[in-house]
């Protein structure tokens, strides 16, 4: 569990440095109980940076010989590894931030029965999912499937979880992405058994997942609210603050985020300072020296990225949610690079939780009409980056500012929703994409949506990140089959 950290707590400031919450676990079996009897100890995974927990003694000795001091091994093999779960509490109750050793693989019911189907999820926070009948069977946490470690794990895992459930697929399911590991894997494990392979766009599995974990049979559509940091889009570019009418079988993207550019792939993800560039280039703000990702650059990487923007050189085009909180993050100074996945934007909400409450600055998000009837409506940052500019140049309090962000971002859903609601009746919004881990945003826009009358699903049995994405992959693809 994330827990708040309280100050009689005398834990280390190296604990979860720059953190106010920590992870707390109680001793579950009898080996943990006679070491914790010494006191609290630390813990962190049992594997090297991007590849699977060791789970095997000689794996062990092997991998960890020069990291560690000592191994402690027991006489009792692991048969089926599972990292530990991991939960916020949001709402009141559980915010599954990885479904792992405890609820995996505890089947999710479905609100029919469907075709056998085996999805294999996205390339971060992979779970693999089996359906048979009216259940989903969810793997436990594999992790990122970026490199051969991962890959022989999730070929593991979905060997297991056929064996477990005596259950053979007739259809694969992946990410429509050409390059996620994970779905060339489900590519090349098709075609050896002559299955089809049911290629679903990213946010469309996420907003699956989450009317599936809710029983929703798909008989009426739900407006999605997909923010996350990366998906592959339908257009070939990258999504990622996207408005999404959807049911089982199909979409229709109503709204997005205006897209952005990104230079250098991953490199822009590792480096915040980046991002915040990119936006401010993409709205004709200059790159002065008194904002700190301008300062965290030197002058010639600032030149590079300067030609790279205006000439579209080795740059590609995201609508990232989780991006621009990247940038919002990098501009106000809590974190110009990262060490891990997503630190920038929970680095953050932690600063935007410390605010003083009452009453903030209006950062306004523009809903731009569309050119041409049928197309999307698009969401216009420039007035909003200009006034948070000008409120870190005033001096106004970084807090206040990264509240008022949250309070932007939650105020712009409504509108979107409303005027779809306006077009279409709906009357149900789904939260869902990795961003939404973020517990400040996700409880102010479910707060203000239900306010204007709407019905919220949020996620209480299946991440809102990747972790649940197989598990709408599979719904997806078994609908698809429908006659």
């Amino acid at each position: 569990m994330l827990l708040e950290r309280r100050p009689e707590s005398g834990l280390s400031p190296s604990v979860a440095p720059d953190q106010t919450s920590i992870g707390v676990m109680l001793a579950y079996a009898p080996l943990h109980h006679l070491l914790a009897e010494a006191g609290p100890l630390v813990f962190t995974s049992g594997n090297l940076a991007d590849e699977p927990i060791a789970f095997t003694t000689d794996d062990a000795l092997q991998r960890f010989a020069g990291l560690v001091d000592g191994l402690l091994c027991h006489d009792r093999p692991i048969n089926a590894p599972a990292d530990d779960s991991v939960m916020r509490v949001a709402l009141g109750a559980e915010l599954p931030i990885r479904r792992s050793r405890g609820y995996a693989p505890y089947p999710v019911s479905l609100p029919a029965p469907m075709r056998p189907v085996l999805a294999v999820g996205g390339e971060l926070k992979a779970t693999v999912c089996l359906v048979r009948d009216a259940y989903a069977f969810l793997s436990p946490h594999i992790g990122d499937v970026e490199n051969l470690e991962t890959e022989r794990a999730l070929t593991r895992t979905v060997e297991h979880l056929q064996q477990l459930f005596g259950v053979r697929p007739e259809l694969v399911a992946a990410d429509q992405s050409p390059v996620y590991r994970s779905a060339l894997w489900a590519g090349r494990f098709a075609a050896e058994r002559g299955l089809r392979l049911v290629r679903v766009q990213h946010h469309h599995a996420h907003v699956a997942s989450l009317m599936a974990e809710h029983g929703l049979r798909g008989d009426a559509q739900v407006l999605g609210v997909a923010f996350d940091g990366t998906g592959y889009g339908t257009d070939g570019t990258i999504w990622g603050g996207e408005f999404l009418l959807a049911d089982y079988r199909r979409f229709t993207r109503v709204a997005h985020f205006a897209p952005t550019q990104l230079a250098g792939g991953d490199m822009a993800v590792r480096h915040p300072s980046r991002l915040a560039l990119a936006h401010l280039h993409a709205v004709g703000i200059p790159w002065s020296d008194d904002l700190p990702p301008v300062r965290a650059l030197g002058e010639e990487a600032r030149r590079i990225l300067r030609q790279q923007f205006e000439r579209q050189l080795h740059t590609s085009v995201t609508t990232s949610a989780g991006r621009l909180l990247d940038a919002c993050a990098a501009l106000c100074g809590v974190r110009q690079s990262v060490s891990y996945e997503g630190q920038a934007a929970i680095e953050f909400e932690l600063l935007a939780t410390q605010a003083p409450r009452g009453v903030g600055r209006h950062y306004p998000i523009t809903v731009v009409e569309p050119e041409r009837d049928g197309a999307p409506l698009q969401l216009a940052f420039h007035d909003f980056w200009r006034e948070v500019v000008i409120d870190l140049r005033q001096g106004r309090d970084r807090r206040s500012i990264a509240l008022d962000v949250h309070r932007a971002l939650a105020d712009v859903i409504v509108t979107v929703a409303q005027r779809v609601r306006d077009m279409t009746e709906t009357q149900t919004v789904g939260l869902t994409g990795g961003v939404f881990q973020n517990v400040l945003l996700l409880t102010l826009a479910v707060q203000r949506l239900q306010q204007a009358g709407f019905t919220v699903l949020t996620h209480r049995a299946v991440p809102p990140n990747d972790g649940g994405l197989a598990l709408g992959q599979a719904v997806v693809a078994a609908q698809a089959e429908q006659p």
